[in-house]
């Protein structure tokens, strides 16, 4: 096989992958291959510029799994984010993009203190735990996941970081710690009960335990973790959660009817959509 045939089959990968409605239909085409050839994207654009590279084995029936809508990391066992490689897989919801600023304002936070002490209430993969400890090297972090499949992944990705993991109820977790927090940060499920996401990917893939926030408003959950950041947190400790952008005014609101937090303020991601919420404990 010539090299035009790794090339005549990411391009008819796009097509296919387009056809199906996928979003990206190129970069995942290019994606697939490259994890089947064991490269980076960059080095399989130079293959399909300048090698005899042939269409990697199997790399048909990927394709073929990515247009019935299975999500991509779940076919390549990796998500990306920040600057983590997060192994993940079915029964564990897929990281997105608009965490990252989430965590990124609970990383200034810790960085100029010593030793800070940071929980993440409900890891999933471990995403915003593992950013922590591995952009802020001196902290202490914590995390808690309650669905055991969750779980396993989260235990493999933040093992190799020292984070204290415990499958658990973000209600009661890390009891122990109580009122010696710095940062407390929270990504939980979220979304209301009759808002059915319209991507397959997250509908039909993502678990439902890790979407739905509980109680027509999606909010029992948030609730529930914003409670536990109280009795977490040290005086003039900070708290983080993500949301869905409706419930950004509900959640500012009881932060500040509680009068139990400061400087709440709502923080809006990539895509210009209210989707964090933050405030510093009394």
């Amino acid at each position: 096989m010539t090299e035009s045939s790794l090339s005549q089959a990411v391009s008819q990968a796009s097509q296919t992958l387009a056809a199906a409605g996928v979003p990206t239909p190129r970069v995942d085409a290019e994606l697939l291959a490259a994890h089947l050839l064991g490269v980076n994207r960059g080095e399989l654009r130079a293959k399909l510029l300048l090698d005899a590279s042939s269409e990697p084995e199997g790399y048909a029936e990927l394709v073929a799994e990515r247009a019935q809508r299975v999500p991509l990391q779940h076919l390549t066992g990796v998500a990306y984010f920040r600057h983590l490689e997060l192994a993940v897989g079915p029964g564990v919801f897929i990281p997105r993009p608009e965490t990252e600023s989430v965590a990124q304002l609970a990383i200034d936070v810790l960085m100029p203190l010593q030793r800070p002490l940071a929980v993440d209430l409900g890891t999933g993969s471990g995403a915003l735990a593992g950013s922590l400890a591995s952009e802020v090297p001196h902290s202490r972090v914590y995390a808690v996941e309650l669905d055991p499949f969750a779980h396993a992944w989260a235990q493999r990705n933040l093992q190799p970081l020292g984070v204290t993991l415990e499958c658990g109820d973000l209600r009661t977790a890390f009891e122990e710690l109580d009122g010696t927090v710095d940062v407390v940060v929270a990504n939980p499920p979220y979304i209301p009960a009759n808002s059915i996401p319209r991507e397959p990917e997250v509908a039909d893939h993502d678990p439902a335990m890790a979407l739905y926030g509980g109680g027509h408003d999606g909010m029992e959950l948030p609730s529930a973790a914003l409670a536990s950041a109280a009795r977490l947190l040290k005086a003039g400790g900070y708290f983080v959660m993500e949301h869905a952008e409706v419930q950004a005014p509900t959640i500012a609101a009881l932060m500040r009817a509680s009068g139990q937090w400061s400087n709440v303020s709502t923080h809006q991601d990539l895509n210009s959509k209210d989707r964090a919420t933050s405030g510093v404990r009394k």
